[in-house]
């Protein structure tokens, strides 16, 4: 099963833009180089498959260019078990951008192979291996359906693949998993973010192992009665004091703008205080202007604070840069409750509104803020 998410249902991947590709090493196998020792070489040390891939990427532009398609490449990383790259299509294609990547990966595929002796996957005939002692029926069937000639590897559902591959080792395994991931660019500064994203992974990967307690992933984590996904620094669920900060977009007696008005800043004044006198984290999912100011004020100034957010935390999800630091400095915890927009309606309002969820992040912000047991990590990543 692919720990990536479909691709973007109803895009144009055959027109004009920019993606962020990523691609994972089959079985997650560190085949691409080595990650620095220590936070003093935030750099890969590529294998010689890695700088083979490398330089397979960066030619992408010149072997579409034969095709009839126009594309740029901006930025690429290849880490020990993954790849990332930033590749644009300049003009509309006969090709779609599955095609091309099927090309990059096949490349890929094709050298990684060669250099063990071996016949290039994606066209091996399965019938090659139908007789051998351990072979399932299935292959038996599926080489006599195609009367032993032209039954291909990529003719097999995935599912049979991974068998197939499982009987004849992992040397005739492509790769990269069959699926890869890509994230569509909306402006020029998403792009830049994207490729300052691409350069700051190596990073990113070493400073996850050398300040694990600061930078932990959990998939599900029992507070209360409540699973949530965490990533940061969990210690921060056991300060004593936890003060939750929310206000409403509007001030309700004179309907301005709350974080203009002069209660707000009375109010501020009272949060800041709190976090500089004693050992207090604020709490607060920063929905609101007059929450997302103090929520930014926190990341800036390392302040402790718990993020409650609505997107889910899964196997491979990141902080962007801010939070990301945040976390690194030990000052931030970020929960994502599982099932939020499947919580209670409020006052009427169907609980996957923004309404309704404001009021229920919110409510989780009060819950966490009365949390004093110890949280139970179920599964961890």
């Amino acid at each position: 099963m692919t720990s990536y998410r479909p691709r973007n249902p109803g895009h144009d991947y055959y027109g004009r833009g920019v993606y962020l590709i990523t691609l994972a090493v089959s079985q997650r196998e560190p085949l691409l180089g080595q990650l620095g020792k220590d936070v003093t070489h935030l750099d890969v040390m590529l294998s010689p498959l890695g700088e083979v891939v490398k330089q397979i990427w960066e030619m992408i532009p010149e072997k579409q260019e034969t095709h009839g398609n126009r594309v740029a490449v901006h930025a690429c990383v290849c880490m020990p078990d993954h790849f990332h790259g930033v590749l644009e299509v300049l003009e509309p294609m006969q090709w779609s951008l599955g095609d091309i990547m099927q090309a990059f990966k096949a490349a890929c595929t094709s050298y990684w192979q060669r250099q063990q002796g071996q016949d290039h996957s994606t066209n091996r005939p399965i019938s090659d291996d139908c007789y051998s002692e351990n072979a399932p029926q299935w292959l038996r069937e599926k080489a006599r359906l195609y009367n032993n000639e032209g039954a291909l590897i990529r003719n097999i559902s995935k599912r049979r693949r991974q068998e197939y591959y499982a009987m004849v080792g992992r040397e005739h395994r492509p790769l990269f998993d069959d699926n890869y991931d890509d994230t569509v660019c909306i402006d020029q500064q998403h792009q830049e973010a994207m490729i300052a994203y691409v350069h700051d992974n190596p990073r990113r990967a070493i400073l996850r192992r050398a300040l694990p307690q600061m930078m932990q992933r959990s998939l599900h984590v029992r507070i209360g009665e409540r699973d949530y996904g965490t990533f940061g620094n969990i210690f921060l669920l056991r300060w004593a004091n936890k003060l939750q900060v929310q206000c409403h977009r509007r001030h309700p007696v004179t309907r301005e703008p709350y974080e203009t008005t002069s209660d707000y800043v009375r109010q501020h004044q009272q949060w800041v205080a709190a976090v500089i006198q004693g050992a207090t984290v604020i709490v607060t999912p920063g929905i609101s202007r007059g929450e997302l100011i103090m929520k930014n004020e926190c990341l800036k100034k390392g302040y402790p604070i718990i993020h409650i957010q609505k997107d889910p935390i899964n196997a491979y999800w990141k902080p962007e840069r801010t939070r990301f630091e945040a976390c690194a400095n030990g000052s931030l915890l970020i929960l994502a409750p599982w099932g939020v927009d499947n919580m209670a309606p409020v006052n009427g309002v169907p609980s996957h509104t923004d309404y309704s969820r404001f009021h229920n992040l919110n409510a989780l912000a009060a819950e966490i803020c009365n949390f004093n047991g110890n949280a139970r990590i179920i599964k961890r990543r």
